[in-house]
């Protein structure tokens, strides 16, 4: 886990898995693939096999040693959902954040199919938790408005939108069920432009349909000097959760050592 992260719209990210590969456009410029393939072939390195899927069965009970409220990023580095993650250790990370329910974990994944499919069966109960909240990538139409869909058929309660990078208009959208939309421009080296009057629907369309709204970013080569104001104002909304829950670390102790019983894993603690 890490804490201090520089993603605006979290505290800390949880890595569990790393690795992944790319399905859809919002790949192509993949900033975790770009970083771990920088320490392939470096022994010791946490990503010394590149970019390779690889499960962390070690990181699993991480969470529960932060004993205040953080919202933590799952799978910063990954997707949860991706083909190579078993149905039982994809379970044991929901779990993980089941019990540690003083934090926030926001979960992302492009497979939203999957996603929809594992909610309505093993991850029931993590769906039920409204400190756990689900969200789909969303880039372009084709492969972006589908993912929408399934996450709004998802038994979730808290459904959010991470629409980055933007690559094109994405017209009218039907938010029902949506809690929050991240938007936000590709950046770095050969960085894809956004419009603003893309950015502008959304906003519009968000602030009509009671979605929480944030805006990340303009990106592009110069991210910091294209910074984040939309019509010269900062949109740092959020769903509502409870930033005041805290938690002795005694008490994540003993959490965390009835979690082996429970789990594939054994606990680090």
């Amino acid at each position: 886990m890490s804490d201090g992260s520089k993603i605006e719209w979290t505290d800390a990210t949880w890595n569990p898995v790393r690795g992944c590969r790319k399905v859809s456009p919002g790949c192509t410029h993949c900033y975790a693939e770009t970083f771990a393939e920088r320490f392939r072939g470096v022994a010791g390195h946490p990503y010394e096999q590149g970019f390779d899927l690889r499960l962390v069965p070690e990181k699993l009970a991480d969470p529960i040693l932060w004993t205040t409220h953080k919202m933590i990023f799952v799978n910063s580095m990954s997707d949860l959902f991706q083909e190579g993650v078993p149905d039982a250790y994809i379970s044991d990370v929901a779990r993980v954040m089941e019990v540690a329910s003083w934090h926030t974990f926001q979960v992302l994944t492009k497979r939203s199919s999957r996603l929809c499919d594992m909610l309505s069966g093993p991850l029931r109960d993590a769906g039920a938790c409204e400190h756990i909240w689900w969200g789909v990538s969303v880039e372009d139409r084709r492969y972006g408005l589908r993912r929408i869909d399934d996450l709004r058929d998802a038994r979730a309660a808290v459904r959010f939108l991470s629409v980055e990078p933007l690559l094109e208009d994405l017209g009218e959208l039907d938010l029902s069920g949506i809690d929050w939309m991240i938007v936000g421009g590709e950046s770095g080296r050969g960085a894809r432009p956004m419009r603003a009057e893309w950015v502008m629907s959304l906003r519009d369309q968000c602030a009509a349909a009671g979605v929480r709204f944030f805006f990340k970013q303009w990106g592009g080569v110069r991210k910091k000097e294209a910074g984040r104001l939309l019509d010269g104002e900062t949109y740092d909304e959020f769903p509502d959760h409870d930033s005041s829950a805290r938690i002795e670390r005694v008490a994540a102790r003993a959490l965390a050592a009835s979690l082996p019983g429970q789990l594939h894993f054994a606990c680090p603690i």
